[in-house]
C-alpha cells in the first residue's frame, strides 16, 4: 500500500497529532502545531534518540544551549557572510524561488500557415534546452505550456535557454543573495549594535562550550556533546507538511576525535569513527521500526561538500514525497573550533598527556531533524489493514517506544457504575508507570479503532465478569488478540512488554 502525503496530513488533523498553526486566524504558511498525541510522539522520538546518544553510551555528554547567541558566533561560522540562497522573483505572479530550484522553461514561438505573419502563439515548454523544446513538438508528445513567453519567430535559437516562472510563465528578476537567518534585537533600544539572530542550528552552542564540558566532566578524546532544541531558517520554499519549516528541531551531535595523525596505534582516526556514526545512526531508525528498505544512505560528491567538509552522508527516507534527507552525517574536520579559536581570541585546543602536544580535535557530526524524523515514523508506522467481516482499519504500527499512548482502559458499559469505577480506578494506577487513557465515549470496536490510528499498542477492557472473577480483556494492537489476565497483573503484562521493546 502506498501512503500518501494526504493520508497523513488528514489523520494527523483528525486525531490530535498535528494542526495548522494559527488555525482560527487563517494559519501561518508552513508552521504547525502539535496537539495533544504528536506531542507525545515527538516527545518519544525526541528521548529515543536521547537515550540511544547519552545513556546508553559512556563517551557522549548532554547540553542544553540558548537559541540567541552572541553575534560573533554567527561571523565565526560562517553564516553572516555565506549562509544565503539566490532569489528569483517572478514580475507577473509575484512568487518567489530558489534560483537552483527552478525547472528550465524554453519560450517558443508557434504559429500555422493559415494565420497572418504577425500572429502567433507563445508559449513555454517544460525543457533543458531550445532542441529539447522542438523535439517535444515535433514528436507530438505532452507537454506543460505556460501563458507567456518571451522569444518571437527570429530570435528562435538553440542557445535561448530561459527560466521563467513555473507557475505563470512570466519573467523572472535577476538572482539576489537573501540570508536564511532571523534577526531579531536584544535589549530596548533596536539598532545596529542590538542585532542578533535566531540560531539557524544547534551545532555551534556546542562548540563554544566544547571547553567547558571537557574540563568541568573531566573528558578525553574521543567523547561527543548531544543537544537537542529550536532551531530557524527564513526558508524560502518550505512546505510539504512538517519537513520543511522555518522553525524546527534538531537532534545534534557533535563528536570530537584524533585526527589520523594524532592517533596512537589501535585507535580509531576521524575516517573511522566517521564510519561508525554512519552505521549507528542507520540503525537507531531501524531499532524503533524505520523498515530497512525504505532507509539508504547517500554520499555526497566532491562539489556537494562544503569546502572544510572531509566526508558527508545523508541518510534518506522514502517518504510520500520521493527519497529525502532525514539526517546528515558529516566529518567536519577541525573547522568549527579553529573558527571560533580565531575570532574569540580563546584556546580551544585539546592537550594530549600522551603526546605532549596540543592540538584541534577533529568533529563527526550527525545531525537529524526531530520533525523529520516524526514525519518518517509517522509514514513507516500507518497501515490501512483488511479484517475479516469488518471495514478496513487504519492503524499506527508504532514501535512501543514511541506509541503517545501506551496504554487505553475502557468500561465495556458506561451506564453501569460499578464498571466506570473500577475502570478509571485502575487507568489511574496505570498513569504511575506508563501513559494510560481512559475512555468512554463510544462503543467498544470504535474505541478500539480510535486507539489502533493513533498507535496505542495495548487496550484494558473492564467487563460485567470483571466484578465476578477479576479479570479483564488485554488487547494487543498488531495482532487484535484479547486475552483475559488478572486485574492485577496488568501493569506488569503491558510494563515488561514495553521494557523488552526498548531493548
Amino acid at each position: 500500500m502506498a501512503v500518501t502525503m494526504d493520508a497523513i496530513v488528514s489523520l494527523c488533523k483528525r486525531r490530535g497529532l498535528i494542526f495548522q498553526s494559527s488555525e482560527i486566524y487563517g494559519g501561518l504558511a508552513s508552521t504547525w502545531d502539535y496537539g495533544p498525541i504528536g506531542v507525545e510522539l515527538k516527545r518519544n522520538v525526541k528521548d529515543a534518540w536521547w537515550r540511544a546518544m547519552v545513556y546508553e553510551r559512556d563517551d557522549i555528554e548532554g547540553l542544553d544551549a540558548a537559541i540567541l547567541m552572541h553575534p560573533q558566533a554567527w561571523v565565526a561560522s560562517g553564516h553572516v557572510a555565506n549562509f544565503s540562497d539566490p532569489l528569483v522573483d517572478c514580475k507577473s505572479c509575484k512568487r518567489r524561488f530558489r534560483q537552483d530550484h527552478l525547472p528550465n522553461y524554453i519560450g517558443v514561438r508557434l504559429r500555422s500557415a493559415e494565420m497572418p505573419t504577425d500572429v502567433g502563439l507563445t508559449v513555454t515548454i517544460a525543457a533543458d534546452s531550445f532542441d529539447d523544446a522542438m523535439k517535444k513538438i515535433k514528436q507530438g508528445k505532452e507537454w506543460s505550456s505556460k501563458p507567456k513567453g518571451y522569444w518571437t519567430a527570429d530570435q528562435l535559437e538553440p542557445e535561448h535557454v530561459v527560466k521563467v516562472c513555473p507557475e505563470c510563465g512570466g519573467e523572472l528578476t535577476e538572482p539576489r543573495q537573501f540570508n536564511l537567518m532571523f534577526k531579531t534585537h536584544l535589549g530596548p533600544v533596536e539598532d545596529s549594535g542590538s542585532v542578533v539572530y535566531m540560531r539557524p542550528e544547534t551545532a555551534q552552542g556546542i562548540f563554544v562550550n566544547f571547553e567547558s564540558v571537557m574540563t568541568t566532566m573531566r573528558r578525553k578524546l574521543p567523547f561527543g556533546i548531544a543537544q537537542v532544541g529550536k532551531s530557524f531558517r527564513n526558508e524560502i520554499t518550505p512546505g510539504n507538511f512538517i519537513f520543511r519549516t522555518r522553525e524546527f528541531e534538531q537532534m545534534e551531535l557533535e563528536f570530537f576525535c584524533k585526527p589520523g595523525d594524532k592517533c596512537q596505534p589501535g585507535e580509531r582516526d576521524d575516517m573511522q569513527w566517521w564510519e561508525h556514526w554512519k552505521e549507528e545512526r542507520t540503525n537507531w531508525y531501524t531499532r524503533y521500526g524505520i523498515r530497512r528498505e525504505n532507509l539508504r544512505l547517500r554520499e555526497h560528491a566532491p562539489d556537494e561538500l562544503a569546502h572544510y567538509a572531509k566526508g558527508c552522508v545523508d541518510v534518506e527516507y522514502n517518504f510520500p514525497i520521493g527519497w529525502q534527507e532525514l539526517e546528515g552525517i558529516a566529518n567536519r574536520t577541525s573547522y568549527d573550533l579553529t573558527q571560533h579559536m580565531e575570532h574569540s581570541k580563546k584556546d580551544l585546543r585539546y592537550f594530549d598527556q600522551e603526546r605532549k602536544e596540543h592540538y584541534v580535535p577533529y568533529v563527526i557530526e550527525p545531525s537529524a531533524g526531530a520533525d523529520r524524523g516524526t514525519l518518517a515514523f509517522l509514514c513507516d508506522a500507518y497501515r490501512e489493514e483488511e479484517v475479516e467481516g469488518k471495514e478496513p482499519r487504519k492503524v499506527l504500527k508504532f514501535h512501543y517506544s514511541l506509541a503517545p499512548i501506551k496504554c487505553a482502559v475502557f468500561p465495556l458499559l458506561k451506564n453501569r457504575p460499578e464498571l466506570v469505577e473500577k475502570a478509571r480506578k485502575l487507568a489511574h494506577d496505570l498513569k504511575q508507570s506508563f501513559y494510560t487513557v481512559y475512555d468512554d465515549t463510544a462503543a467498544i470496536g470504535k474505541l478500539y479503532r480510535r486507539q489502533d490510528e493513533i498507535g496505542t499498542p495495548f487496550c484494558v477492557t473492564v467487563d460485567v465478569d470483571t466484578m465476578t472473577d477479576g479479570q479483564v480483556t488485554l488487547r494487543n494492537r498488531d495482532s487484535m488478540s484479547q486475552d483475559r489476565i488478572p486485574l492485577e497483573k496488568v501493569e506488569s503484562v503491558v510494563q515488561e512488554q514495553l521494557t523488552a521493546a526498548r531493548r
